[in-house]
This record gives structure tokens, sequence and C-alpha cells, in this order.
């Protein structure tokens, strides 16, 4: 039991990590190629991992402000209201017994 919430926990840390790779305002977008909608869904997914090390790093921020208008703000946001929107689905729904 215990060695599996060790593995649990490092592959957690490996995704954190990884995802990390791809943080708005890390400089990797440019305004000659905006980031678009499958980027503000990357964004929305790694928002909450962007607000804490924009914590630390002034120039992370959760939101890239180098887009392509409408569409990345799209799917920035379907990823943020489905990411959070999906904890409700995980959630064990317990009945009162009668």
């Amino acid at each position: 039991m215990m060695k599996k919430k060790i593995i649990i926990l490092a592959m957690i840390l490996i995704v954190a990590f990884t995802a990390t790779g791809c943080i708005p305002g890390d400089g990797s977008i440019s305004s000659t190629d905006p980031a678009g909608f499958f980027w503000g869904i990357w964004h929305g997914w790694i928002a909450p991992i962007s607000l804490v090390i924009g914590i630390f790093d002034k120039n992370i921020s959760i939101y890239e402000p180098i887009n392509s208008g409408w569409w990345y703000d799209l799917g920035f946001y379907c990823s943020v209201i489905s990411g959070f929107g999906g904890l409700t689905i995980t959630r064990k729904k317990y009945k009162k017994k009668k």
C-alpha cells in the first residue's frame, strides 16, 4: 500500500515538472506565432501550477499575454471550467441510510 502511494506521488511530481516546460510567459511564444486555441487549453489545464510558480518568478503568469485573441480565450476558459468542474465527477456520492 505504501509503495503504491510513493509511485503515485512520483508520477504526480514527474507530470508537474514536465508541465512546467510550456508555462505561459516563458518566452516560447512570439508575436509572429501567438498562442492559439490549443495553447489556451494547455495553459488552462496547468493554471494552478503556473499560479504557484508565478509567486516566485515575476515573468510567469497563468495567462499568455501574446495570444491569438478570442480562440485562445475560448480554449483557456473551457479547460479551466472543465478542469475544476471535472472534480465533481470523480467524487463519490454517498447514499443516506434509511
